[in-house]
């Protein structure tokens, strides 16, 4: 398993392909076991595919310092500073993709274009779930089983038609995501991290080309808050999935994955 020092942690990462770097994201209590295949063969095929666990989540330790969106930013470019990569896309999901704000915000000149994938700016500005998913992200985790958590975690990814009709896809993916689940006190530290993030009035400062990418029946951060980023980020774009949850890349990944290969060329 390939770990390099980054900062106080031994930071998990892994490279596929070959070409320019993309730096990609992943979001609240996720790993780098919650890409699939068919995503990260289909993009290391034109680049240079880096992921990695965040600090605390699968197999990135945790520490005993609470979190913030801006440590786990610096983390994220440490990691490209050990890998000795200068200049990279950066592309981030969920709260993946607010780090990837703050990486572009304070990095500004080694990004060199910018996916936001169901995202938000944190503060005042977003557009809050409804209080039963926040009810679900706020309940104790000490005492439910791994897979209860996960049977929850895919309610909140996928919509209910796309569960139903895909079985075995779902039953697949449970198991990815069962190899290495966040602890309780990791998810906490990230929920704390989510809860203090605003990017709101610093949005400005992105400038490099950037693309929002949103499911229109997202109930873990609504689609709306795709529409606040773009106001906010003057060379931007917006593309809805009218069909999509949070899981933006079900039910059509190919036509997800030519859309993020199209805006990088």
């Amino acid at each position: 398993m390939p770990k390099i020092k980054v900062d106080d942690i031994d930071m998990y990462y892994e490279i596929h392909g070959e070409g320019f770097p993309l730096l990609m994201i992943m979001g609240l209590s996720a790993n780098t076991d919650w890409w699939t295949d068919d995503l990260i063969e289909s993009l290391a095929e034109d680049f240079k595919v880096i992921i990695f666990d965040n600090r605390g989540a699968g197999k990135t330790k945790n520490t005993d310092r609470d979190f913030s969106i801006k440590m786990l930013a610096d983390d994220t470019v440490g990691l490209m500073d050990a890998l000795n990569v200068e200049k990279f896309h950066l592309f981030g999901i969920s709260m993946g993709g607010m780090i990837a704000q703050e990486v572009t915000i304070n990095y500004s000149e080694r990004v060199n274009k910018l996916i936001l994938g169901c995202t938000h700016c944190g503060g005042s500005k977003q557009i809050l779930p409804s209080q039963e998913v926040i009810d679900i992200l706020s309940r104790p985790r000490e005492n439910i089983s791994p897979e209860e958590l996960i049977d929850g975690t895919i309610e909140l990814l996928y919509t209910r038609d796309f569960i139903k009709s895909n079985p075995e896809f779902i039953e697949d993916y449970k198991q990815d995501l069962l190899k290495s689940p966040i602890s309780p006190d990791s998810f906490e530290r990230q929920i704390k991290a989510i809860m203090s993030f605003n990017t709101g009035m610093k949005l400005k400062k992105i400038t490099c080309s950037t693309l929002i990418i949103h499911g229109k029946k997202d109930v873990l951060i609504p689609y709306q808050n795709s529409e606040i980023l773009n106001k906010r980020i003057e060379n931007s774009k917006v593309i809805l999935l009218d069909d999509s949850g949070h899981s933006f890349f079900q039910p059509n990944p190919e036509k997800v994955i030519n859309y993020i290969k199209e805006f990088l060329k």
